[in-house]
């Protein structure tokens, strides 16, 4: 039984009046008081706070959706600007509709197709201003009167009293829109309308029949050619619709152009009208057939009560216990946005449109889409291994399914586009991984060939790689980041080629990931770029951050040194030895200079130069236990999870970048950290719970108990594993898997012997 507060009350109230003793009516209450906390414990989905990350620089989605599923429904303002990615920002007070597709924390906005708004008043087909929203169809709103929980979202349009609530299935949104009593009201569809970058190039809208309208928008932006269909069920006839082009109405229910729109109007619009919205990458039909299968009925509550219930479900895989509620609605917050993306790109059915535009109905896995590599191959695809091990074959099907489409892996795949965004062939870490760890839901050889030939092109610098083993800098941009993520990338395809047996390959990728160490200035200890004739370039400011055209890929020479996760003992051999490199890593965050006027806005959550608010620097802080100083790695830790993760709208230091920021914390949190993204050990840190289980495959546990753990406490001063001692600064995937319970007494002091023995620390061996 599940009590809420107004019962829980009158219950109490009742046990007064009936003639309980008071030592029964205590105890009864104490009861209460426990189920309730028992049943707070067990509900996860009650700590998320969406709005975290939704100011700032952080990006995120606010809306509704459901755990990796291809709908996000949530609103948009008028986009004002790079913080306007996703379509929202916490700083706003101006809603302009309610699209069916969204990013969550990328650094470029798109999507935000089908955007559908409901309003009164007379007909208006524009969205207005930001001074005068009613001018057009958009409206105010206010925080106070807004609500966002996992696959729920509401809101009241100040202007028109119209409540909006959204929910969702995988590939259905579903909009339930409460009218002001004997208005004159319309909904209009607008599918001019995009997110940032995003342009309609083709749209299509008509009235199929009295509850039906069907059509599809093509567009381009960041995804190049992005096409999808939808079909829009109401709960109610739709008597009145017209159909405009741009502002311009035109005759019939039927109409194909660039910025197609229709209106729904009532005379008087009805309490309430509900709208199911499917979506598909394949036909109208299809996006029907989703609606079909996902949501049959028109019970509202019943549906945002399941996709509360798919949240709940994910989010319990980890359960944590700790005093501090702020951190755990920290922790649940971020695991949350781990699983908004990447997102299903299928109909119900299975069909999907491949990056070649060719429409495959019947295939063997579920197909992905809107992979922002870059960012998740380093701790969010890692995670993934752990806490959603049914979903990692298809994840990896996806990718070398795009191989096939298109001639490389992608880089950063978008719904059904290649956007080509970022540094790398970064898929190959994840697949790496995946297979190294076991996973064999895939054909291991085709996809070694997939990440094989895509490190073999001859584009973006590669064909000097193979011919000098370094990019010189007068040929290619950004020559450092590019050769330093290769070497990453590269290091992961050799691992796989030794286990796969193909020992020429091994040799072959295994010299290139050491490629990083023909960029290593010794004299001023930097990796620094380098020219066609062998020369350094100069001059040289390891501070300076041009953002466009420049060297480096959102980042300085200070936080691309330490790009190499993959072999942290080649860098420090570099350095000098564990001494010089301990001395040179704590240089990096208490160093300070100016990045120059055209610094990269992603180079932020800075201690010194270390840059928490982008990826290449998210596994730096761990780089001290590979020289025997794991509480040093405990301090920074610690640091950077107060500093940059908070329970407020700001809360993220940098873009969430579909999972990558918030993946750092949930891993951080428990404990651990994969600095290697691919080897398949997660480095300890300092864990911030009394305790934390996670389930993992074959129906196992794994937890990790901390003694004496506090704000205070946050050195670890030793370890046991099932109870037997553990001199280790690590653990291995494959121990994790065992289940078991992983202890650790903490302390206010270092205890520096922990780790410090070679043989106890990580390492980058194949």
């Amino acid at each position: 039984m599940q009590l809420g507060l107004k019962q829980y009350r009158l219950l109490a109230l009742a046990l007064l009046c009936t003639g309980y003793h008071v030592h029964a009516q205590q105890k009864k209450i104490a009861a209460l008081d426990s189920q309730k906390k028992i049943t707070a414990e067990h509900k996860p989905v009650e700590y998320v706070d969406p709005y975290i990350g939704s100011g700032g620089h952080g990006h995120v989605f606010v809306g509704a959706s459901v755990p990796f599923g291809a709908v996000q429904a949530g609103p948009v303002n008028i986009v004002k600007g790079w913080d306007w990615c996703s379509g929202y920002h916490y700083s706003d007070s101006v809603v302009i509709g309610f699209p069916q597709t969204h990013l969550s924390g990328t650094g470029i906005g798109d999507l935000g197709d089908v955007l559908i708004m409901p309003y009164t008043g007379k007909i208006r087909t524009n969205h207005g201003t930001q001074e005068d929203p009613t001018s057009g169809y958009g409206s105010h709103y206010s925080h106070a009167h807004e609500k966002a929980a996992p696959g729920y979202y509401s809101v009241m349009l100040d202007d028109y009293k119209i409540k909006v609530e959204l929910t969702a299935s995988e590939r259905v949104g579903f909009h339930k829109y409460t009218f002001p009593q004997g208005q004159e009201g319309h909904i209009i569809i607008d599918l001019k309308e995009g997110i940032g970058w995003d342009a309609p190039v083709e749209t299509y809208i008509t009235k199929k029949d009295a509850f039906t309208l069907v059509g599809y928008r093509y567009s381009k932006g960041w995804a190049v050619d992005q096409r999808l269909w939808f079909a829009i069920k109401s709960n109610v006839p739709l008597k009145e619709f017209a159909v405009f082009e741009g502002d311009a109405r035109q005759q019939g229910k039927e109409l194909k152009g660039v910025k197609v729109k229709g209106v729904i109007s009532f005379d008087k619009a009805p309490a309430q009208v509900l709208l199911k919205v499917g979506i598909s990458p394949v036909s109208s039909e299809n996006a029907l057939a989703n609606i079909n299968a996902e949501i049959p009925g028109w019970d509202f509550a019943a549906t945002a009560a399941t996709a509360a219930n798919k949240w709940n479900t994910e989010l319990s895989k980890i359960k944590v216990e700790t005093k501090d509620e702020n951190t755990k609605k920290i922790f649940y917050s971020a695991f949350y946005h781990t699983m908004i993306a990447p997102v299903l790109f299928n109909d119900h059915n299975g069909a999907y449109r491949g990056t070649d535009k060719k429409v495959y109905p019947n295939p063997s896995f579920d197909n992905y889409s809107v992979f922002s590599l870059w960012d998740i191959y380093r701790s969010d695809a890692p995670l993934y291994t752990l806490t959603q091990p049914e979903r990692v074959n298809s994840f990896v099907n996806s990718m070398v399914t795009i191989f096939k489409q298109q001639g490389k892996l992608p880089i950063w795949p978008l719904m059904g586009s290649e956007t080509n965004c970022m540094v790398g062939y970064s898929a190959a870490p994840v697949i790496a991984d995946a297979y190294l760890k076991g996973f064999k839901g895939f054909n291991a050889n085709a996809a070694f060939e997939a990440m094989k030939t895509s490190a073999m092109r001859d584009d973006l610098g590669m064909k000097d790689i193979k011919a000098k083993g370094y990019i010189p800098a007068d040929k290619e941009y950004e020559s450092v980041s590019k050769a330093m993520e290769y070497a990453v990338d590269d290091w992961c395809i050799a691992a796989m080629a030794k286990k796969l047996g193909r020992n020429e390959d091994f040799k072959y990728f295994s010299k290139r990931a050491g490629y990083y160490k023909n960029y290593f200035d010794s004299n001023i200890k930097f990796v620094r770029p380098k020219l066609d004739d062998g020369s350094w370039k100069i001059p040289y400011d390891p501070f300076n951050s041009i953002h466009e055209k420049g060297d480096f890929t959102e980042g300085n020479g200070w936080q691309y040194t330490w790009l190499v996760p993959q072999d942290v003992e080649g860098l420090i051999n570099l350095m000098g030895g564990d001494d010089a490199f301990t001395k040179k890593l704590d240089s990096l965050f208490v160093a300070t200079g100016s990045m120059g006027a055209q610094a990269s806005n992603d180079i932020s959550g800075l201690i010194g130069m270390y840059a928490h608010g982008n990826e290449p620097s998210h596994h730096v802080t761990y780089m001290y236990a590979y020289s025997g100083n794991q509480w040093k790695t405990a301090e920074k830790v610690r640091q950077v999870m107060k500093e940059f993760y908070t329970a407020t709208p700001e809360g993220l230091a940098g873009n969430e970048d579909c999972g990558a920021m918030s993946s750092w914390f949930v891993f951080s949190s428990l404990g651990f950290y994969p600095v290697n993204p691919a080897k398949g050990i997660y480095v300890f840190g300092s864990p911030l719970f009394d305790k934390a289980s996670m389930k993992v495959q074959g129906g196992k546990t794994f937890t990790v108990e901390t003694v004496s753990n506090s704000a205070s406490n946050i050195y670890i001063q030793s370890v046991t594993l099932n109870g037997k001692p553990y001199n280790y600064s690590y653990i291995k995937h494959e121990d994790i898997l065992k289940g078991g319970v992983l202890r650790l007494t903490m302390g206010s002091t270092p205890n520096h012997n922990f780790g410090k023995l070679t043989e106890n620390r990580p390492d980058s061996k194949y």
